[in-house]
């Protein structure tokens, strides 16, 4: 058993990287597909079907229509972003490095903060569609970035004892608070 110690674990200095391993996931690669297919289905409707129902639309329902297709091209922008990073990563475009300071670019919302406005029920169907799955795949991806360690990252010149990020990514993987 060569490179391992009596317990089994690794003793010649080689870490496996979750992230890393992850990113090269049929998971990932499904998250992934999602996420570029929700960004193509919404720009194809608002550019095609959408504009044509929020011509129909009087206001404040307009208003809603303006703000909500905003927030939901926004927000998709964001995701493609932390999509795109991560798998630049695992192909080797990016370095690690490279991935964190591209990361301190994106600002994933803290889960639950990114909510639609009161006024979705007088929205087109297609477009309360739209808002809910990338809600839905907004929360996959903070689940993600947490478990992933990317959030707890420190601002950049900023040094942290590197157990303190594992334990965070621990507490993370199995959703406890607790230190």
């Amino acid at each position: 058993m060569a490179g391992r110690s009596k317990s089994g674990d690794r003793d010649d200095g080689v870490t496996v990287s979750f992230g890393a391993k992850f990113t090269r996931s049929e998971q990932f690669k499904a998250v992934f597909r999602e996420g570029m297919a929700l960004v193509e289905a919404a720009a194809t409707y608002l550019d095609g079907d959408g504009r044509k129902e929020a011509r129909k639309l009087r206001p404040p329902h307009s208003l809603a229509y303006a703000t909500e297709s905003m927030r939901l091209t926004t927000r998709l922008m964001q995701l493609a972003s932390w999509l795109l990073i991560r798998r630049a990563v695992s192909e080797g475009e990016l370095t690690p490095e490279q991935a964190i300071e591209e990361q301190r670019k994106i600002k994933l919302p803290a889960t639950g903060s990114d909510q639609p406005a009161r006024d979705l029920g007088a929205l087109p169907p297609r477009l309360r569609e739209l808002i809910e799955q990338s809600i839905k795949l907004q929360a996959r991806v903070i689940r993600l970035d947490r478990m992933l360690g990317y959030k707890q990252l420190p601002p950049s010149g900023e040094a942290e004892h590197p157990l303190k990020t594992q334990l965070s990514r621990l507490r993370a993987a199995f959703g406890t608070e607790a230190d």
